[in-house]
């Protein structure tokens, strides 16, 4: 078997995408000239380069298991990757295992030969036990097919029980769930671009959406460069074209005017929503652009792969606070319910806190071991519809474990422990008595914000990239690297 180099690179890719560095993918992508390949990546299957991997190395064990009669031993150990490419290692495990068959075959023989019965030991690993109360069943999941490749985002609308996908297919998805159809009804917003006067599929990746306010709109981003706006029942109103290069984040305003968004052109862009046109570019980072969040409807903040954070707005021709701290890329930001405090979290493996009425941050959070995803405020304390509950923050890490914290004393509350993979995404329920979690162990599991309990948890079909709770709080939405979405029940439960 051989493979060309594009199928290669689009193999490394495509794991880059999977693994959660878009960037890193982005530019490798650029590097190993992938758009020009042939290749349709809607028909590869994700993790295709860690199959590949993991069928090699079942074949080097079969073939150091097959004994010199032809008879099959299971390995004692499993080979590691690198052990399974050093001929040294493979030939020095295959005469380790010639010589074990050999052993056995003699100890059978002396048994024979004294009448024995050999002693037979249960190699089943004993089940877990799982809490009943906690696994949510089969019948309380409605799993949503369609997608042809990995879904990275999905976002209820605020007042009706629509839910939007996006994917590495070059569509975006609105699912109708009000009707709780275990079929339910599919609007497919494909992402196309004009060439040869023609419209033809992107072929890029949907990477960001979100609702307006009141639920009347839908805006996506997509690595071809455009911001869309689509009504929901599916029709195109916008195409915001100023970009050049994927778009990473982008968010609507409170007032639903104006539309932000993030790019690898490391700029920042506002929209004005009723005209789809570019109402003013900000140009201060030196690297892409990775996120961004309105602190009013008119200043936000932005951060990027070059450490900083810009606080910006609309009119002024410069930053109006910039924020340095972090030693490696800053991958979200937040602001608080209120627009007080604005928390940021790196690949540096903290989470800071920050405040406009000073220069250095407020609370450095130095608790997770690996790369900090995402991170999410809860929706109580004062302004909220929630202002007798504690304002709390939530940490997802790719040391697979969700902390919350307490910021005002800048301690952590919980350590949640559960997940066995990187942690990609993490929402609060509307009142902020839940928190869901969503990991690449294929699980999405809800916690209770007070005691740090776990509550419910599913397993799904692939790993979870982001999970959402609709307006009321009683279903959880997610979206998976298998081009599953599924949408958990928790009523009656």
């Amino acid at each position: 078997m051989s493979f060309s180099s594009d199928e290669v690179n689009f193999l490394v890719y495509r794991y880059l995408q999977e693994s959660g560095f878009q960037h890193s993918a982005y530019t490798f992508g650029i590097e190993s000239h992938i758009s020009q390949s042939n290749i349709n990546g809607a028909l590869v299957p994700p993790a295709a380069l860690l199959s590949i991997l993991q069928k090699g190395l079942q074949y080097t064990e079969a073939e150091i298991s097959i004994g010199e009669d032809g008879t099959e031993q299971r390995l004692v150990e499993s080979l590691s990757l690198i052990d399974a490419v050093m001929p040294d290692v493979v030939a020095s495990r295959q005469q380790q295992q010639q010589n074990q068959q050999k052993q056995q075959i003699v100890k059978t023989e002396i048994q024979d030969i004294n009448g024995d019965e050999a002693a037979v030991q249960s190699t089943v690993p004993e089940n877990m036990e799982v809490d009943g109360s906690i696994e949510i069943p089969p019948s309380k999941a409605t799993v949503l097919r369609g997608h042809e490749s990995e879904v990275f985002i999905c976002a209820w609308n605020p007042t009706t029980d629509l839910l939007a996908s996006g994917s590495g297919d070059s569509t975006a998805r609105i699912w109708d769930m009000s009707d709780n159809s275990a079929s339910p009804n599919q609007l497919v917003l494909r992402h196309c671009i004009q060439k040869g006067g023609t419209e033809v599929p992107s072929n890029k990746d949907v990477t960001s959406l979100d609702w307006n306010c009141d639920g009347t709109l839908l805006a996506t981003g997509s690595y071809d460069g455009y911001a869309r706006i689509w009504t929901t029942d599916g029709r195109l109103a916008s195409t915001l074209g100023q970009h050049k290069g994927p778009i990473f984040a982008l968010k609507w305003n409170k007032r639903g005017n104006y539309i932000l968004s993030a790019g690898v052109d490391k700029t920042t862009i506002i929209w004005d929503a009723a005209s789809g046109q570019c109402t003013q570019q900000f140009s201060f980072h030196s690297a892409p652009a990775l996120d961004v969040d309105w602190q009013t409807n008119q200043s936000f903040a932005s951060c990027s792969t070059d450490q900083c954070i810009h606080v910006c707005k609309l009119s002024v021709d410069k930053p109006i606070k910039s924020f340095q701290g972090h030693t490696n890329e800053v991958n979200a930001i937040k602001w608080d319910p209120q627009g007080n405090l604005l928390a940021s979290c790196s690949d540096d493996m903290t989470l800071k806190i920050w405040s406009m009425k000073q220069d250095t941050c407020v609370h450095d959070l130095q608790a997770h071991s690996k790369e900090i995803y995402t991170i999410k405020w809860s929706p109580t304390g004062p302004g909220t519809h929630n202002p007798n509950m504690n304002l709390i923050l939530a940490s997802a890490s790719f040391d697979s474990t969700v902390r919350l914290w307490d910021v005002e004393r800048g301690a952590c509350i919980h350590t949640l422990t559960k997940h066995t993979e990187p942690v990609y995404s993490v929402a609060f329920s509307p009142d902020g008595k839940y928190l869901a979690s969503g990991s690449f162990d294929k699980c999405v599991h809800i916690w209770s914000t007070q005691s740090g309990q776990l509550v419910h948890s599913y397993k799904g079909t692939g790993g979870i990239f982001e999970v959402c709770w609709n307006s009321r709080g009683d279903k959880v939405g997610a979206s998976a690297s298998d081009g599953s979405v599924f949408v958990l029940d928790l009523r009656k439960l």
